[in-house]
């Protein structure tokens, strides 16, 4: 039995893991035990990994699609021919409509700088990933206060003394070292708040659990706002010298009183005073945590910004047990691995297909993109026409609100390109799939692993592809080099690629193959809080009012809006995910479909009881954009205003047996509505009706 330290990619944590190797045949996976935090633990997706590897639904070789797009007729072709096929076809939409023309998403990768250097080598602006569809305004709320990305921030949970959280539904996400984290700093002492229209299993967990009414958080935290700053319980020292707008922000919270709140949130005034109190007695190893998926409503990003503000006004930003920037190789004067992105590249003036940095969205991440503008920019030709799209282990179909507006679009196209271990519903409806070869069985790019501790990990592979597969940082050179730009891409195979990537490191290939990372340096690095610390604002300091938000025409603190009341039938949709699965890649799998097959729709028992329904009844469930059947589950453990269904259901490829046809798909039902602000849909300010069916 031989051990392979690599990293997990049945989601987008990457856990580090070890695997158990016999003969060819991956036997075992567990948790990497070097790495603290992990102790060879692992999700059940984790473990279902070597499910995907040996499954016979996986795509097997290049497919070049023979009948209409979605039908589901394919056959079978050489690398050579489907990426000559796909070359030609890139050849032609360049030569008549221009390379920006042609749009990449995909889902967040180690080799995400390979796709983004093949975008820039063929002249299109248009690379978009998955990650603002969940956080964009998270990114961009970070910004607005601190200058650096959330993906630049995280929390030292195992050292807090209480933590909050705002629907972060840790305990079913799963980030396996973050729940351990959580769970070492509850049996020390800390305390749980958590605030979420459903009673996750997280809710379980807390010490104080509220049933917020769906769509107020923000009117909660302005009220928080207002009893901290109204009794001075913020850390006046902290926030005299880092902290810039106090006046201007206790100016504004003034109208905004925990009474107020309580007509609003359904949460009792005195337990928001109460709360306020506790909370700030704790500080500074206190963590409002700023989320994960911050997509929710359209004014998301000033909700995200509300969080932060509360940890800003705690004195918790840059501490143990609070909220810390994760520090590079340049904190101890080392260098980070190589990327491809590095070269130089001849300059694109033409703006993005979503018009990020236009007028139009001036302040989302151009590294990510806003990707649900990409069916409207294909329908309108604006601001050109998009005539090809390549979707890197991305689905567009179950990811991007209203199915049914993205089909149209993609119908538009003249060549759609999948790159996929699984037949996810856009592989199904494209023209040529490529298929790649799973985590366990490649060797990928370098993780610069920044933290208190900066390291690097590496998935190395653990066997041979199944099937006639390749690596998608393959796959794009190859393209690139049939494309007339082979020379950005300086290597012939993926240990080439790796060690060009950690010549400047100072480690090499052979230093991982003992527990899977390597580390900088040994000791934690915090920032000295007394003058030490390093904002990337104008300011130089943490930006209440914000220099970003201000410069582009937006409000630091606009108005609250009340939230609509329902009643009858109609409810507000409200998404989210199990430990089960990830998104809408796992469904198919056969450990996890058989755990858990199919979404239901949670309605409140009293709400179900005026309207006759019960559980188990098939339900009608209509928005302004879709419709669909799903079983009704009726419970007292969801806000009346909210119905509640897992995403990531309701798939269409046939050649995905195990899930195709079971559930509702809640992409469909969505409204593609969005944070014009921040830059993230809002998935949960869809309206829905619910009959029987």
């Amino acid at each position: 039995m031989k051990d392979i330290y690599s990293l997990c990619f049945m989601c987008s944590i990457r856990c580090p893991i070890k695997i158990q190797v016999e003969a060819g045949q991956v036997k075992w996976i567990e948790g990497n035990p070097h790495v603290p935090g992990m102790e060879g633990s692992l999700c059940p997706r984790g473990a279902a990994g070597i499910s995907l590897l040996y499954d016979t639904e996986r795509v097997q070789s290049p497919m070049i699609r023979t009948g209409e797009r979605g039908e589901g007729k394919w056959r079978k072709a050489t690398w050579d021919e489907a990426l000559n096929h796909v070359a030609d076809k890139l050849k032609q939409v360049i030569q008549t409509h221009g390379a920006q023309s042609v749009v990449l998403g995909e889902r967040t990768n180690l080799a995400t700088h390979v796709s983004k250097t093949f975008m820039k080598a063929i002249g299109s602006p248009n690379h978009f990933t998955h990650d603002a569809l969940c956080k964009g305004s998270v990114n961009t709320a970070c910004r607005s206060l601190f200058g650096y990305t959330d993906a630049q921030m995280n929390a030292d949970m195992k050292n807090s003394r209480h933590i909050v959280l705002y629907g972060r539904n840790m305990f079913e996400a799963i980030s396996v070292k973050e729940v351990n984290n959580l769970m070492d700093a509850l049996s020390a002492g800390a305390k749980l708040t958590y605030i979420d229209p459903r009673v996750s299993v997280t809710a379980t967990k807390a010490h104080r659990y509220w049933m917020i009414r769906p769509g107020t958080d923000l009117a909660l935290n302005y009220a928080l706002i207002h009893v901290i700053l109204s009794e001075r319980l913020y850390d006046a020292a902290y926030v005299d010298r880092w902290v810039t707008g106090l006046a201007e922000l206790q100016e504004f919270v003034q109208p905004y009183t925990p009474q107020w709140a309580a007509e609003e949130t359904g949460i009792a005034a005195s337990e928001i005073i109460e709360f306020a109190r506790e909370v700030s007695s704790q500080k500074p190893s206190v963590i409002f945590h700023f989320g994960y998926r911050g997509a929710h409503h359209v004014n998301e990003i000033y909700m995200r910004r509300s969080i932060l503000i509360l940890n800003a006004l705690m004195g918790s930003i840059e501490t143990k047990g609070g909220i810390f920037f994760k520090k590079g190789p340049g904190a101890l004067g080392r260098k980070p691995a190589r990327k491809l992105t590095d070269q130089s590249f001849e300059k694109i003036t033409l703006p993005r297909f979503d018009k990020v940095g236009t007028p139009d969205f001036p302040l989302p991440d151009p590294a990510h993109g806003v990707p649900q503008m990409l069916a409207p920019a294909i329908l309108n030709d604006d601001p050109y026409p998009i005539r090809a799209l390549i979707a890197n282990r991305f689905d567009p179909l179950k990811s991007i609100p209203d199915t049914n507006q993205m089909k149209a679009a993609l119908n538009k196209l003249d060549l759609i390109v999948a790159i996929e271990v699984n037949y996810s519903d856009t592989a199904w409806y494209a023209d040529v799939i490529l298929p790649e070869s799973m985590y366990l069985e490649r060797l990928d790019c370098v993780q610069q692993a920044n933290g208190l501790k900066p390291q690097m990990f590496l998935r190395q592979q653990a066997v041979a592809p199944r099937y006639d597969t390749r690596e998608a940082a393959m796959i794009f050179k190859q393209l690139g080099e049939r494309l007339g730009v082979g020379q950005y891409f300086p290597y012939n195979s993926m240990e080439e690629l790796v060690r060009w990537q950690l010549e400047p490191t100072g480690f090499t290939l052979e230093d991982f193959k003992a527990k899977g990372f390597v580390a900088y340096g040994k000791e934690q690095i915090f920032w000295d809080r007394k003058d030490g610390l390093q904002f990337k604002t104008p300011s130089g300091k943490i930006e209440l009012v914000s220099s970003l938000l201000e410069n582009a025409g937006f409000p630091s603190f606009p108005p609250y809006e009340s939230m609509p009341k329902l009643s009858g039938n109609t409810f507000r949709l409200v998404v989210g995910r199990n430990a089960v699965h990830t998104h809408i890649s796992t469904q198919n799998n056969r450990y996890l479909s058989e755990l858990f097959s199919e979404n239901v729709m949670w309605i409140n028992a009293r709400k179900a009881a005026e309207l006759g329904l019960r559980t188990n009844d098939m339900l009608k469930v209509c928005s302004s954009c879709g419709s669909g059947n799903v079983k009704a589950f009726v419970t007292e453990l969801i806000h009346p205003e909210a119905a509640f269904t897992l995403h990531g259901f309701g798939h269409e490829a046939k050649l995905a047996t195990r899930c195709c046809g079971k559930g509702l798909s809640d992409s469909v039902l969505q409204e593609n509505i969005m944070d014009r602000v921040g830059g993230s849909p809002a998935l949960h300010d869809t309206f829905v009706t619910v009959k029987l069916a």
